[in-house]
């Protein structure tokens, strides 16, 4: 896998993936940034989500359940003192799907957090993470 970062202006920075996408990070204005993208440190938050979020639906859908839409809320506290690495993630699944069966989704939420889910075994190494989820039902959801 490769990646490149490069430098726009101030603290503007334009992001290269290897699979050739592109995203701005930006900083805060009083870093001397424009406020142009999202944070480094939000970025890595969103991989996360997107890698866990990944590995939920492909699990439930290999076993054969009815999910019709997968949010990840993501929070997290950082340290005080440099480095600011995060100590504390707490991920929220909301699942929709009719008839989604909770033992499946339990599971397919345990097997993303301890097996699957690089990137939350990576940031699990500084930070306590925690999971929980809510099932809706897709008739329900509003």
């Amino acid at each position: 896998m490769k990646a490149r970062v490069k430098w726009v202006e101030a603290a503007t920075f334009l992001g290269e993936s290897g699979s050739g996408h592109a995203v701005v990070m930006d900083g805060p204005p009083d870093s001397g940034g424009r406020n142009l993208g999202v944070r480094p440190m939000e970025m890595l938050l969103l991989g996360m989500g997107g890698c866990t979020a990944f590995d939920v639906v492909y699990i439930l859908k290999r076993a054969r359940q009815p999910v019709d839409d997968c949010v990840v809320e993501l929070s997290a506290e950082r340290a005080e003192s440099e480095p600011k690495v995060f100590t504390r993630i707490h991920v929220h699944f909301v699942i929709s799907g009719e008839g989604l069966a909770e033992k499946q989704v339990a599971r397919a939420v345990e097997l993303s957090a301890e097996k699957y889910c690089s990137a939350s075994l990576m940031l699990g190494k500084t930070a306590e993470i925690s999971h929980d989820y809510e099932i809706i039902t897709t008739g329900d959801a509003t």
